[in-house]
């Protein structure tokens, strides 16, 4: 069964400039999806998805393979992943290798490990859902049942109608939130429904400790301090 690891990186960030190929605390962001990869045992081939050429060399020099340059039209600030993903698969296709399953690894989630690789992959085969997704649990205090909002006309009611009932924030239910960590999905999920996430969509929780997503300098410095104290470990 062939595993595709695919690291989407182009080149036009503007939250925060250049920021895959940026150190972090002391190797380019993109080493850290390499380095998992390479350490989970599940992944045959790690390619890299870029626009750029400077990220392609600094990519190449971690070892991923860059059998191709992402055309400008699918490296725009508005460009979905899903056409991002196609590209790819299409193109490695073409050179005559499938890959059965997919596992999307965004260089902005640089406290993965291969743990969390690989546990994505084995609950994929044990389920057989259509696709694995690591989630963060929120506080019961964040969960829909719990939160209010402000309605039409000022009051404040709760968000879903049957959280009138909730009185105590642990009867709230469990509510999660996409933490970019890992995407793990059969090809044919991807050609057959159009989707990475399909029908029957599995969680892979990753604790808080283990979670973070780079999008701005905010997170760069909290990355560079959890870095510093450790990280993540396994």
């Amino acid at each position: 069964m062939n595993v595709l690891g695919l690291v989407p990186a182009r080149g036009g960030s503007k939250g925060l400039p250049g920021k895959n190929t940026l150190p972090l605390h002391g190797k380019p962001l993109l080493a850290y999806a390499v380095e998992a990869a390479a350490g989970s045992g599940v992944i045959d081939r790690t390619v890299l998805s870029t626009d750029s050429e400077e990220i392609a060399a600094v990519g190449r020099a971690w070892g991923l393979e860059v059998p191709f340059l992402r055309p400008p039209t699918l490296a725009a600030d508005d460009t979905p992943m899903l056409p991002v993903i196609a590209h790819a698969v299409r193109y490695l296709d073409e050179q005559g290798w499938e890959p059965d399953i997919i596992v999307l690894l965004q260089p902005t989630s640089p406290l993965r490990t291969p743990a969390h690789i690989r546990r994505s992959v084995e609950l994929l085969q044990e389920t057989g859902a259509d696709s694995v997704v690591g989630v963060l649990e929120l506080p019961r205090h964040l969960s829909p049942d719990y939160v209010m909002r402000v309605d039409e006309s000022g009051r404040l009611v709760p968000f879903l109608p049957e959280g009138a009932r909730i009185t105590r924030r642990q009867d709230a239910r469990v509510a999660c939130v996409r933490d970019g960590t890992v995407y793990t999905f059969w090809r044919r999920t991807l050609l057959e429904q159009q989707s990475i996430y399909g029908r029957d969509c599995r969680p892979m929780v990753v604790s808080a400790l283990e979670s973070l997503t780079i999008d701005g300098p905010e997170d760069w410095a909290d990355a560079e301090r959890r870095m510093a104290s450790g990280g993540a470990k396994g």
